[in-house]
């Protein structure tokens, strides 16, 4: 028998394994074509239990509910939807309805206290024939030069003592201890050494205004940072330079206080003042009223001194406004 063999490069070779990943490349499927073809596209093969697979399938994950920020000043309700000048008034318009209510069901004597009604007549009277204008004129001259001399002469030893310590060491301990006397109590003093005429109206007034101004003046100018003084230094500024570009602006918001307190006490002053035997301004017509038990015509004054205190204050806070543009403050909410 015989038997063919066959040669030896005759033999096919086995063939190698072949990895899936080169025979069959996967394609790519973004995951719009995927959606599009039902088809659920992966790195590693559709795998039904594949985290990939599932992540797809959830689409992006929602992110965090924005919801719009309300800022705290506007949720004050209606009340805060109402202009600010009326929600000024409700405070004196309570005290007169009241002050009316009390007037007509008897509780409030005219011989006590007038009405309301009785106090506008009588006020509408002095304006008519002259007397409340003139006063109101008078008294105003009688605070503005008060409020002239006392200011200048606390701004200038408030500014010898602030910015010296040579001045600080003269000036202070004296100024102190005459601020501690009741400067009313002057009166008598004030009636020897200048009389019974303007002067000692005036200048009861300059002594109380002067007063106030110092000590904030004073202490606006030892409140300045002493880091500015030294960056002002660092910037080549002499000491005027730092007086004006650094102290005094510095200064400047208690000088504003100040003159508010100032302006106060000038009127305060000025009720004083003018029971020095006074033959005009609203203190006399007040003197003359008393004696004659007006009551209408003493609240009737009474309500001036608070309309032009009211007015004073109104042309500081405008000032302060004006002058203290470069300063942020906190306004309430």
């Amino acid at each position: 028998m015989t038997v063919d063999h066959a040669p030896p490069d005759a033999v096919a070779p086995p063939e190698e394994a072949v990895p899936a990943e080169e025979a069959a490349p996967a394609e790519h499927v973004t995951p719009a074509e995927g959606a599009a073809r039902g088809a659920t596209p992966s790195r590693g093969g559709d795998r039904p239990g594949d985290p990939a697979t599932a992540r797809v399938l959830a689409g992006p994950p929602a992110g965090p509910v924005l919801e719009p920020v309300v800022p705290v000043a506007s949720r004050g309700g209606r009340l805060r939807s109402v202009p600010r000048w009326a929600r000024r008034t409700v405070g004196p318009l309570t005290l007169l309805l009241l002050w009316q209510v009390l007037s007509a069901t008897g509780v409030l004597s005219p011989d006590i206290l007038a009405s309301p009604g009785t106090v506008a007549h009588a006020g509408a009277g002095l304006i008519g024939d002259g007397t409340l204008p003139s006063a109101m004129a008078i008294s105003l001259q009688r605070v503005a030069v008060g409020l002239l001399i006392g200011g200048a002469a606390g701004i200038f030893l408030a500014l010898l003592s602030g910015l010296s310590r040579l001045g600080e060491d003269l000036i202070d301990a004296t100024v102190q201890m005459l601020r501690t006397v009741p400067w009313v109590g002057l009166i008598p003093l004030f009636i020897i050494w200048l009389g019974i005429g303007e002067a000692p109206k005036v200048a009861l007034i300059a002594l109380g205004v002067a007063f106030h101004l110092y000590l904030n003046v004073y202490a606006g100018i030892r409140g300045v940072d002493a880091q500015l003084v030294e960056a002002g230094q660092a910037l080549g500024l002499g000491r005027w330079g730092l007086v004006r570009h650094v102290v005094l602006p510095g200064a400047l918001p208690g000088a504003m206080t100040g003159l508010r307190y100032s302006l106060a006490t000038a009127w305060l002053a000025l009720v004083f003042g003018e029971s020095i035997n006074a033959d005009a301004g609203i203190g006399f017509l007040m003197n003359q009223a008393r004696e004659f038990f007006r009551t209408d015509v003493i609240v009737v004054c009474l309500v001036v001194y608070a309309f032009l205190g009211l007015l004073a204050d109104a042309v500081v806070r405008t000032l302060e406004r004006l002058l203290l543009q470069w300063r942020p403050t906190f306004t309430g909410q």
